[in-house]
């Protein structure tokens, strides 16, 4: 759990409007896109995302940013996932 609340504190730092969300193993999503700049972190189990040029596969502790409008869907692992997200914040002026 400390781990989770690690992240969580890290995703709070750099998004807006964090949640969490879990998905029973080979559980799907179509391809779809955001108008924001999604950041997301794997707390448990896997995901792999699809993009159109490259596959991301995140394990416990890994992190992705997707600009906005980026198509992307994903399947998640066999051992199941639970992620973190939010909406990411302009990173430009760090």
């Amino acid at each position: 759990m400390a781990e989770r609340n690690e992240l969580m504190a890290r995703l709070r730092e750099e998004a807006d409007g964090c949640y969490s969300w879990s998905n029973a193993a080979g559980d799907s999503y179509a391809e779809h896109s955001h108008s924001y700049e999604k950041v997301l972190y794997c707390v448990a189990g896997s995901i792999t995302f699809t993009l159109p040029d490259r596959k991301i596969q995140l394990e416990p502790g890994d992190r992705m940013v997707l600009a906005p409008g980026t198509v992307h869907g994903a399947v998640v692992g066999s051992r199941g996932c639970t992620c973190i997200e939010g909406r990411g914040r302009n990173m430009a002026a760090r």
